[in-house]
């Protein structure tokens, strides 16, 4: 009984070792052909992957060339690309303008009151330029001084520009004209500044002083402080002119910009004569010194 229970497990165990017999022959064959490639003989570093002969290894060779070739780029598919642009204008020689209302504005001091104006308008390029500038007041109706100046321009830096011309004054008394000579200009954002000299009839000479610094509060509220100052080389008693510094005007102004052309203001403004012009306002019973309440509007066009 022995024998016959132990021959089917005699056969089974027999077969398991014929199994693998064959399976340790099949794995010993592949580690032979893997063996025969030769892998630490192949440089794949300094071998370029083109140099590579990837079709011996059983790889598909990828295709380099598109299956719709591409035509060739010809002259008329370069101008079409590349349209011939017209040249750049030089700036200085675009004509550009503007005319500026500085002050336009209400004067109430004391128990008096004025209209006061000074604007100034340029047509020209950026080196140079056409500037016309004019000023003056009405007191209760009447004008006390209008005078308009033609000044030709050239800029000898970005910021600084030399100008020469005409001022003709038609008020106070009978008038005068002037030749004018003199520099302007915006040294820092916000900061203008203009000196001009002029000499009159019966060698009268004169000088004025302006500078005005706008101050950006916010985007639209801003703050400029001014100042103007009048200085003559002889007496002229018709006019109220005495020599040396005859007047000064120091003004502070508030602006509201609803647009960068129209900004209405709110002020004050401290005017005071000096020296002798001073002792003929006396001797006419006038003011000195006046503290003024200013409202008007800035215009740019």
């Amino acid at each position: 009984m022995n024998e016959v229970i132990n021959r089917p497990l005699l056969g089974s165990l027999a077969l398991l070792a014929l199994l693998a017999l064959l399976v340790s022959e099949e794995v010993r064959a592949q580690e032979m052909d893997h063996g025969a490639m030769n892998h630490g003989a192949m440089n794949h570093g300094s071998m370029p992957p083109s140099a590579m002969d990837h079709s011996s290894m059983g790889h598909v060779q990828a295709q380099d060339t598109p299956r719709t070739p591409l035509r060739p780029i010809s002259e008329a598919d370069r101008r079409a690309a590349f349209p011939p642009l017209p040249g750049h204008q030089v700036h200085d020689r675009q004509v550009n303008w503007a005319v500026i209302v500085e002050q336009l504005e209400y004067q109430n001091f004391e128990s008096s009151s004025a209209l006061n104006w000074n604007a100034n308008a340029w047509i020209g390029g950026d080196i140079d330029r056409l500037w016309l500038r004019t000023e003056g007041e009405r007191e209760q109706g009447v004008t006390h001084k209008a005078e308009l100046q033609t000044l030709w321009g050239h800029a000898i830096s970005p910021w600084w520009e030399l100008v020469g011309g005409l001022r003709q004054d038609f008020k106070p008394a009978s008038g005068q004209t002037w030749a004018a000579f003199g520099i302007q200009g915006t040294p820092l954002y916000g900061l203008e500044l203009e000196a001009t000299a002029y000499v009159g009839e019966r060698q009268q000479t004169a000088l004025r002083l302006e500078s005005s610094y706008a101050i950006l509060l916010t985007n639209r509220w801003i703050l400029e402080p001014s100042l103007e100052a009048n200085l003559y080389g002889r007496n002229d008693a018709s006019r109220d002119q005495g020599p040396g510094l005859a007047d000064s005007e120091i003004g502070l102004r508030l602006r509201y910009e609803i647009t960068r052309g129209f900004a209405p203001y709110l002020g004050v403004s401290f005017n005071r004569s000096y020296g002798n012009t001073a002792e003929q306002l006396r001797d006419d019973d006038g003011d000195i010194s006046q503290t003024r309440v200013l409202a008007g509007v800035r215009l740019r066009f």
